[in-house]
């Protein structure tokens, strides 16, 4: 990322569903996964970059690599914040950090997405789409 350029971010406030707990009331590794979904879905309806959106201008973007850090658990009940940050790359792709923190400020989990571009038929983009070059270029990140 270049010094000049802009950091978008995005916080959302979660709380630990009973069913994302193992029996000793931790949560379960897997469900770290789900959250950064939290981040990523509350990240497009802040900054205007939806599944949605996405899918109107023909094209899905799975995801190619994840990676989850943990360092403290979570428990059923509590509250966390999950910090999603747009990283801006040159390359066609959506790459987001995430850092989860607990009621008490502490780093909980820290990790990482990378989604590519798919066309409509499926074949992977090379280059920005357009619609996500408009979005970039209103974002201030060209």
């Amino acid at each position: 990322m270049q010094p000049n350029e802009n950091i978008l971010t995005c916080t959302e406030e979660v709380r630990v569903r009973f069913n994302e707990t193992d029996p000793l009331g931790i949560v379960w590794h897997g469900h770290y996964i789900v959250y950064f979904e939290d981040g990523r879905e509350a990240f497009g309806r802040q900054h205007g970059l939806t599944y949605l959106d996405i899918q109107k201008a023909g094209y899905v973007t799975p995801i190619v690599k994840s990676t989850c850090e943990h360092f403290l658990p979570l428990k059923y009940g509590e509250t966390f914040r999950i910090v999603t940050t747009f990283i801006n790359s040159v390359s066609a792709k959506l790459i987001y950090k995430y850092e989860l923190f607990n009621q008490e400020d502490q780093l909980v989990c820290r990790g990482e997405t990378i989604q590519v571009f798919l066309d409509g038929n499926g074949s992977l983009c090379l280059y920005n789409p357009e619609f996500f070059q408009a979005w970039k270029d209103k974002m201030g990140l060209s």
